[in-house]
């Protein structure tokens, strides 16, 4: 009688368990460890080597220049090409330029005034859009996000055209309008969601509590949108202050924004007086946008790129 190879593979002694995990045998050797067979390396786990030099070289791109006006800024000596010795030099020049200063001024002006008058009419196209369901609030919406797609040239040129149409003479006040009407979209997009996301019935507890309509829009839900108020207010500050093509083309001949100045100066030359100055710019507008994203922790909200969306 012969048996099956199943059943004499049945009768093999049990394998020692040591076998797998290297420790000693019952004879006293020390076991090998099973081998695992080595598996192949699949294209999900291999870094894409090519996508990350793309990427390095983009933003080296980007950024290599802006650390280059930024190291001059610091030079001791005029030239642009030799760094000598660490100095605020420049600095100090620009504080004595009594025409820097003049546009700084105007810069500050104008952001200010942009985010006022930005923040008030965004805050009421926002709740206005949220709240009124009908074809024509759905329209109204489509057409507010045409600023945001449009190229702020053709913005300029048209803010211009109508300027000059009208028979308004290019100045502070132009400059002003022209910014408010282009900031007015980022504060409805950023207000939207989070409109949409606060529950009605909390102000209609209040009107039932004895609260009129406005008291209710007053006491509770502008209190519930102040985070995202200020942080899309700051972020309006920053953008209005570096914006340059829209600035160029509707302001007059004196006083000019910071950036358009700064641009009139460099035509004839770059003076590292303008690397300090664009040093500065740069730290306050990184400082402004983080503030921005800040604003929302300090309210126990999420913070982050979550502005952007409203959330």
């Amino acid at each position: 009688m012969t048996l099956r190879p199943a059943a004499q593979a049945d009768l093999r002694p049990p394998a020692d368990p040591a076998e797998h995990r290297g420790l000693p045998a019952a004879d006293g050797t020390r076991a090998r460890p099973a081998r695992r067979p080595r598996r192949r390396r699949r294209g999900a786990d291999r870094r894409p080597r090519f996508a990350i030099a793309v990427t390095a070289a983009f933003f080296a791109l980007l950024y290599l220049p802006v650390g280059v006006v930024v190291l001059f800024s610091f030079n001791s000596q005029k030239s642009l090409t030799v760094f000598e010795d660490v100095s605020l030099r420049w600095y100090s020049a620009f504080l004595r330029d009594d025409v820097l200063i003049d546009s700084l001024g105007m810069s500050l002006r104008v952001s200010l005034v942009a985010m006022a008058g930005s923040l008030v009419l965004g805050v009421a196209l926002a709740l206005g859009l949220v709240r009124n369901r009908s074809r024509l609030g759905s329209f109204a919406g489509l057409v507010m996000l045409v600023p945001l797609i449009t190229p702020e040239i053709v913005t300029g040129v048209a803010a211009m055209m109508l300027f000059k149409g009208l028979g308004i003479t290019l100045s502070t006040t132009t400059v002003m309008l022209a910014e408010i009407t282009f900031s007015i979209s980022y504060v409805t997009v950023i207000l939207r969601s989070r409109i949409a996301a606060l529950n009605p019935e909390v102000e209609e507890a209040a009107m039932d509590l004895g609260a009129t309509r406005r008291q209710a829009l007053f006491l509770v839900t502008l209190p519930a949108l102040l985070p995202s108020i200020l942080a899309s207010g700051v972020l309006i500050f920053a953008l209005v202050f570096d914006d340059f093509v829209l600035a160029y083309f509707t302001t007059g001949v004196d006083p000019q924004p910071l950036s358009v100045r700064i641009y009139s100066a460099i035509r004839f030359g770059v003076q590292p007086t303008i690397n300090a100055v664009g040093t500065l710019m740069l730290v306050g507008s990184i400082g402004l946008i983080v503030l921005a994203l800040a604003i929302p922790r300090l309210f126990g909200r999420r913070g982050g790129l979550d502005l952007l969306s409203g959330k």
